[in-house]
């Protein structure tokens, strides 16, 4: 496993981390029982993986509560956690600044810990972001003065949120929806770098797709039920000519992820893991070394012929 900086007072955090939805009860994706979870967390911690990214709305609260038990009696100092608020663990939603200190409180509990590395606001509307409208942040600064939070960013899935967060905010972690077919938040990368703020890369396998396994046929009944038989069909398509691209003989989950650690700007990349197969799978992907040709081809595909299909997450 390979470590890259994350941000300050934090150490170096492992190119590939856990993305803690699935191990929460009933997440609405495939559920796992606490033994399961538990032993994922403890398989990849054997692994490598040092940060973990989880929110109270996960399995409302139990995918917290999971992780804090997998890794309770693990030393603290060599492990990185990021959680989140606005997604409550009750399954409603509440952004007001009022509530950020007792959702942190909730999650501090359930995660058995006594500080966050970093706290997120989890993709909120677009006005939130802006830290001369908001009191969000100077809550944010005060719980950081508190020793209860290192640092703090949001989860968010554009570019023009990406920079009016860095602009109007000391925020120094973002969640950023990227990935081959989602590419737009690639425009402030370089932004995040001069500023020092870290990027956890999230949803890197497009929710399953960029693992190749399905096609113009397949249908759903999580989450992604709300994909309409027309965007399953122009998914299977672009999926067909990323293979041409990348190669048909190559892993496409491991290059989809890889593709996504080739930009120095990127921390963390979080992709799910419902099995430990899937896991040790996922890991491999911080070996593979993405061609520069393959990764400007991948990017003018995009441009070209994705980008103005405004796909839906």
């Amino acid at each position: 496993m390979k470590y890259k900086k994350y941000i300050k007072d934090s150490i170096n955090i492992s190119e590939i981390g856990l993305g803690a939805w699935q191990l929460g009860q009933n997440s609405g994706w495939k559920s796992m029982t606490e033994m399961e979870a538990v032993e994922l967390v403890h398989k990849s911690v054997d692994l490598g993986i040092n940060f973990f990214d989880t929110a109270p709305n996960y399995g409302h609260g139990t995918g917290e509560e999971r992780l804090g038990k997998a890794l309770k009696g693990k030393d603290r100092s060599k492990i990185v956690i990021n959680t989140k608020f606005g997604h409550t663990h009750t399954g409603t939603l509440n952004f007001s600044s009022d509530y950020i200190r007792e959702s942190l409180e909730g999650s501090l509990r359930r995660l058995q810990v006594d500080y966050i590395d970093s706290l997120i606001i989890h993709n909120p509307p677009s006005e939130y972001f802006d830290g001369n409208k908001n009191d969000h942040y100077e809550i944010l600064e005060k719980l950081i003065e508190e020793g209860k939070i290192k640092a703090y960013g949001a989860s968010l899935d554009t570019y023009e949120d990406m920079k009016l967060l860095i602009d109007t905010t000391n925020s120094k972690v973002i969640e950023a929806f990227f990935n081959i077919f989602h590419q737009d938040t690639l425009r402030g990368f370089e932004k995040a770098q001069k500023n020092e703020v870290g990027i956890i890369v999230k949803i890197p396998l497009d929710s399953g797709w960029l693992t190749g396994k399905y096609n113009a046929e397949s249908s759903f009944d999580d989450i992604r039920s709300r994909w309409s038989k027309e965007d399953i069909e122009t998914r299977f398509m672009l999926l067909s000519k990323v293979k041409s691209i990348i190669g048909t003989e190559e892993n496409l989950a491991q290059m989809a992820i890889a593709f996504c650690l080739a930009y120095e700007a990127v921390s963390t990349v979080i992709p799910g893991n419902t099995n430990t197969e899937q896991l040790i799978n996922n890991v491999k992907s911080a070996d593979i070394v993405v061609s520069q040709n393959i990764i400007k081809e991948l990017e003018d595909f995009y441009q070209s012929e994705v980008k103005n299909l405004n796909l839906p997450w």
